[in-house]
């Protein structure tokens, strides 16, 4: 029977690792904050552009040093043309969080000197990877698509210019504040899978490039990423309102999740939702069909029905739960959910790769190297001896069908 007490083979769940003075999530009261603000007074009042700021440096900036910062992402928005040239040579089959990860590690050979490891330096790959991520997404969706690219604006937002780059046209400024929201909103969630792959990476020394590489890597792994993706098909695969709760109470009783309910953190609403559900509503109505929105409502209300039901236990929707349709409303294919979530969280993995190269929160910097349990047992305590080819047994012949 195994030890309820080990903290071997759990994922590292529930086990603190290190201290970080980036974000704090009370997953039993519902909260979430970026370096001392909570997530919902961010959402209402700051740009993406400020709350990066906010991450890296740990502070608010003054207008003047919004309007530098904000001067450098836009400078920083476009691809070398040799990385636009080996988007283009790339399968079209290619994955579009494949594509990110490995142009995110190209990155460093146009880095002046990538050796250079001041903090300078770091701020100045993070403003770097922040401004470009949005363009490596949306260039690649048009290539892909056998579409030309669109050069990235340098008179609009971010969160505005990647729907430019998208879509080919400026998009309506409301939908563009609303994308802007949802950055906000995913740009850090404290050790999370992907930040504490990107950590654990800056650990070595190596550089900023390859921690967020890492980082891409982790997300786009089905346990992290691509919920919302999930959920998106869900609704698609209901169909229509009529047919939700059939389908959520069949689902839960054949002991399968309903997709974007629950977390592994939050043991109450997601705060997140707070924000993202009435943001659904309102696109619906922008786009004159709230029926993805309504579907969506319809599977909240019965899963929680049919979860206490069964489980005798309370259910809430997550961050990806609602940001599904209000991505979709934006015109946003499901197959991008993930890299726009990487668009937004390369904020926070950077302010962490930061935080860890420069021990701004631990006494000093430290390499990671946790221990496992050898439990292996192929020739008893004395170990294997080497047996050359020629004194091997023979391999049993193969039957043949």
């Amino acid at each position: 029977m195994a030890d309820p007490n080990s903290t071997k083979n759990i994922g590292l769940r529930g086990i603190t690792v290190a201290d970080t003075k980036i974000s704090k999530v009370e997953g039993d009261k519902g909260n979430l904050y970026y370096r001392g603000y909570h997530i919902l007074d961010l959402a209402r009042n700051s740009t993406f552009e400020e709350t990066a700021f906010l991450l890296i440096y740990g502070r608010l900036p003054g207008a003047e040093e919004l309007r530098h910062f904000t001067s450098q992402m836009i400078l920083n928005r476009d691809l070398p043309d040799m990385m636009v040239h080996n988007l283009q040579e790339r399968p079209a089959t290619a994955s579009t969080m494949d594509v990110v990860q490995s142009a995110s590690s190209l990155l460093a050979d146009y880095d002046a000197d990538p050796r250079d490891e001041s903090k300078e330096a770091n701020y100045d790959r993070a403003i770097n990877l922040i401004a470009k991520l949005p363009t490596m997404v949306a260039y690649w969706e048009r290539i892909r698509s056998q579409q030309p690219i669109v050069r990235p604006r340098t008179d609009l937002s971010h969160a505005a210019n990647f729907l430019y780059m998208l879509h080919g046209h400026a998009p309506d400024p409301g939908v563009a504040r609303e994308l802007d929201v949802a950055l906000v909103l995913h740009a850090d969630h404290s050790f999370n899978a992907s930040t504490f792959a990107a950590r654990e990476v800056a650990s070595t020394r190596a550089h900023m490039y390859a921690a967020v590489s890492a980082a891409c890597g982790a997300l786009s792994g089905e346990l992290h990423g691509g919920a919302n993706t999930r959920v998106m098909e869900m609704l698609r695969q209901i169909g229509s309102i009529e047919n939700v709760d059939e389908y959520v109470k069949t689902t839960l009783e054949s002991g399968n999740k309903v997709f974007g309910m629950g977390h592994a953190v939050y043991k109450t609403y997601d705060p997140r939702m707070f924000v993202l559900q009435p943001m659904s509503e309102r696109l619906g109505k922008i786009t004159g069909d709230t029926s993805w929105y309504d579907m969506s409502v319809a599977v909240m209300e019965s899963t929680v029905k049919h979860f206490k039901r069964l489980k005798s236990a309370d259910i809430y929707p997550n961050v990806d739960f609602f940001s599904a349709s209000a991505y979709f409303y934006m015109g946003i294919p499901p197959h991008l959910f993930t890299p726009i979530f990487a668009m937004s969280r390369v904020a926070g993995w950077c302010a962490h790769i930061i935080e860890e190269k420069f021990a701004e929160a631990q006494p000093k910097p430290q390499l990671y190297r946790p221990r496992a349990e050898y439990i292996g047992n192929y020739c008893g305590e004395e170990g294997c001896v080497y047996v050359p080819m020629d004194k091997r047994p023979l391999e049993p012949e193969t039957p043949s069908n």
